[in-house]
């Protein structure tokens, strides 16, 4: 095992795997912007180095500071965390250029995966079912109007290098494809540094269904269950929860196939997540009429589902899967990256109960807008199945600089009804005073019969609201 790693990231991610590393007798280190001095992962980190100003592109994403902080150090390795350099595939070839373990993925399986189109067609040619779109990007907007003429309206026009739920819009036909066209090319450009375009199907009515990957050691791919993540506000999570009350045995046992399949096809490594879209078939059969048709699917069964994308990176909602299979994910990763088997025997998986994520954001629970500000009462629910990962205590400020995520309330129980009910009674005593915050959100949504019923898809906010 390694001893000693560079978290490079900030809030309640570095603090959650500086307390894995901590349990395991890593040496962990710290880095931080100015803005982030006072959070509590920086104090509890075994050493911090300050990397730079708030701007995340002078500090968290500074890969000059980093790597200087991790040899002033003298740390082993660098765990990225989500965000920022998780998902930077030269970040990923320097470390380990530098003589550093990188806790991830290799870089070329970072790369493979990076660009929606590219990431499409190897999932196709290895097996792995995906909707209906183009093969290479649409090179201009008179390409992008055949495209769309031939997939069928409505489509989803994204930017191929695009992630995160940025960089998409929809257009149910040529007129509304010509603007979002312009707009998402234009924002790919501006945001990614890459305008190319991608055309896909899109269907109207569709849950976010995704599979928690390892690539272990010995080269052997696993997947531990799936997630459903499909309460969400523009195209972004705000709850996940696993098993998916949407998932037959059979379904799962073709989802997981599925997974296994993405990681084997770019040679995976480390802790990834492959994103897909479940479609109920009836309802496709019924779009079809209006030229919005299933296309390929995932083959039989009552339900398709398509591969969306792969995250070649620890998730936000790692902590439902290491509720549901009793394993410690971050472990599982520092594990992998040196050289080691898992604590868990892979031909043995199996889930036990229900896990639920809540993510508590600094933002208006009923716009979402972001609100920042200085917390002045922090008070956090416990009792038995209640986890809280926070990046804040009662003084820190929120500040407007990095994404408003400012805990994760994670509940499990031996069944989803009584997960349900803990998460209540954990978001009543959950107190927060100062920045805005969405807990009043989720006492809304688990009160909520479409949400209870467990039938309910990415459309349940908007619905809501």
């Amino acid at each position: 095992m390694i001893e000693s790693l560079l978290v490079a990231n900030r809030g309640e991610i570095a603090r959650r795997i500086i307390r894995t590393a901590k349990r395991l007798g890593i040496r962990a280190i710290a880095v931080y912007s100015e803005a982030d001095a006072g959070l509590p992962f920086v104090t509890e980190a075994d050493e911090a180095v300050c990397v730079g100003p708030a701007n995340p592109a002078q500090s968290y994403r500074n890969v000059e500071a980093i790597l200087a902080a991790a040899k002033s150090t003298g740390a082993q390795a660098i765990h990225p965390g989500y965000g920022f350099l998780s998902e930077n595939a030269e970040f990923a070839r320097t470390v380990e250029a530098s003589g550093l373990v990188w806790v991830g993925p290799g870089a070329d399986a970072i790369t493979a995966m990076g660009d929606k189109i590219n990431a499409r067609n190897l999932m196709a040619a290895a097996g792995v079912p995906v909707a209906p779109g183009t093969t290479d990007p649409a090179a201009d907007l008179d390409a992008a109007v055949a495209a769309a003429t031939e997939i069928g309206y409505p489509v989803m026009v994204k930017a191929a290098a695009g992630g995160g739920g940025m960089g998409m819009g929809v257009a149910t036909d040529e007129a509304a494809l010509r603007i979002e066209y312009d707009k998402v090319r234009a924002f790919a450009e501006r945001m990614f540094g890459d305008g190319s375009v991608l055309i896909e199907r899109y269907f109207p009515r569709v849950r976010h269904v995704e599979v928690q990957i390892l690539g272990l050691a010995d080269g052997r791919v696993v997947a531990l269950g799936e997630r459903e993540c499909s309460v969400q506000r523009r195209n972004q999570k705000l709850v996940e929860e696993s098993p998916s009350p949407a998932v037959s045995p059979e379904l799962r046992e073709r989802f997981l196939a599925a997974a296994v399949r993405a990681g084997e096809a770019v040679g995976y490594r480390n802790a990834g997540t492959v994103e897909c879209l479940l479609v109920p078939r009836q309802r496709n059969l019924a779009d079809d009429s209006s030229g919005s048709g299933s296309g390929s699917g995932s083959g039989s069964g009552s339900e398709e589902f398509f591969f969306l994308e792969m995250n070649t990176r620890l998730q936000v909602e790692h902590p439902v899967t290491e509720y549901v299979y009793g394993v410690d994910l971050v472990e599982e990763q520092l594990r992998v990256a040196s050289g080691l088997a898992p604590t868990f025997d892979p031909d043995a998986l199996a889930p036990r109960g229900h896990a639920i994520e809540l993510r508590i954001n600094a933002e208006d629970p009923k716009r979402f807008l972001p609100g920042p500000g200085a917390i002045k009462t922090w008070n956090e629910p416990t009792g038995e199945g209640v986890r809280v990962d926070s990046g804040y205590v009662a003084g820190n400020t929120v500040t407007p600089f990095y994404d408003s995520l400012m805990a994760k309330l994670i509940v499990s129980g031996s069944d989803r009804a009584e997960a349900v009910e803990r998460a209540r009674a954990a978001v009543a005593a959950f107190e927060i005073a100062g920045p805005k915050c969405n807990l009043p959100f989720h006492a809304e949504l688990l009160e909520n019969e479409e949400f209870l019923s467990g039938d309910y898809d990415t459309g349940i906010v908007p619905r809501m609201r």
